[in-house]
């Protein structure tokens, strides 16, 4: 019989980033991220095939690298638990092949997890002294390939979608606006850096969907794509007319349209659902002018703020084994081993 505190071996290949994590419970023991960002970057973007074959080749030293890290052998492990969607789909293959591959051969239950529930999953692993994650929450998450607003009511059993993307992701629009400015791949890191030093009220960009309008049917999603065109356009507008092209002040300005739509969209959801509290997740949630932004409107509204550390935010395995040992101590059964990799799995569906 598994215990209430599991020992769980965690791997996410979604995207770029090769994961592997082990927890023993909220304790987290290894956090392995092996990126394949330096090949994607000469595209410009995440190329999946690319992206899969990374994962093939950096998987086992990960997974060797996250053992030695834990202080455990695989005999030890209590449980196996992968990434099963959503994602790309030759990367997400790669993962659950290996996970299904390790719980056949060391007998163990197999658990696979949304990813995206996953993100929320991170924050129950805290350090000592550190309060645990209440719900419901609201939960934002924030990715190159992920924007989304959840309603978390139990992190096992209960997750609502409140609004997503219906277009560009908000990472997305980072690296496509990076590109526009001349700056390196990843966008959001680069976008940031140069942002520091720029005015964000040197431009009004739009920010999608937050006319009288669009708030009756898109309360709670996002739209990017169109700032990103605006940003288009005022560079070319500037670089036709031989005018040099501002580059802090622009980046400033679109960083400041992002954390404007995310943040006031997300207290929105906390107010609106009389939730006081919200959970930043993803990559993006990385971004200087997000995590500001965020702090200001939540002690505002009078909303609890979490943001789990860097390392979690981001594409991990330790935020994959978490939550499967809640999955676990929570009683739910293992998932059968014909489950497949579905690169549109729904945030409702925590386990497949």
């Amino acid at each position: 019989m598994v215990s209430a505190q599991p020992l769980v071996l965690g791997i996410e290949t979604s995207c770029d980033e090769t994961g592997i994590g082990i927890v023993r419970g909220t304790t987290l023991l290894a956090n392995v991220i092996s990126s394949s960002m330096e090949e994607h970057a000469r595209f410009g973007g995440v190329v999946p095939e690319v992206a899969a074959r990374a994962h093939l080749e950096a998987l086992e030293p990960a997974l060797r690298q996250a053992l030695d890290t834990a202080g455990v052998t695989l005999d030890e492990l209590d449980a196996i638990a992968v990434t099963s969607g959503p994602g790309l789909s030759g990367a997400l293959m790669v993962g659950v092949g290996a996970a299904k591959a390790l719980a056949v051969a060391l007998d163990k239950p197999f658990y696979a997890v949304n990813h995206l529930v996953g993100h929320v999953g991170a924050d129950v692993l805290r350090t000592e002294g550190e309060t645990q994650i209440e719900l419901p929450t609201i939960a934002l998450l924030v990715s190159g390939g992920h924007t989304s607003l959840l309603h978390v009511r139990d992190l096992t059993s209960d997750v609502e979608l409140l609004g997503e993307t219906i277009d560009d992701a908000a990472g997305e629009a980072f690296d496509k606006v990076a590109r526009l400015l001349g700056l390196p791949y990843p966008g959001g890191p680069h976008i940031d850096r140069v942002a520091a030093e720029g005015d964000p009220a040197a431009v009004r960009f739009p920010r999608g969907l937050t006319l009288p309008k669009d708030l009756e049917r898109h309360r709670y999603d996002f739209s990017f794509s169109g700032l990103k065109t605006a940003v288009a356009r005022h560079v070319e507008k500037l670089r036709d007319a031989g005018l040099e092209v501002p580059v802090a002040d622009i980046a400033a300005s679109f960083r400041e349209a992002v954390a404007d739509v995310l943040t006031a969209k997300a207290i929105a959801a906390c107010t609106d659902l009389g939730v006081p509290r919200l959970l930043l997740g993803g990559g993006v949630a990385a971004n200087a002018r997000v995590r500001g932004l965020a702090a200001e409107r939540a002690a505002a509204a009078g909303v609890e703020l979490r943001i789990p550390p860097l390392s979690l935010c981001t594409d991990n395995g330790a935020m994959i084994a978490a939550l499967a040992a809640q999955l676990i101590a929570a009683g739910h059964a293992p998932s059968a081993l014909d489950v497949s990799a579905d690169s549109t799995l729904p945030v409702t569906l925590i386990q497949a």
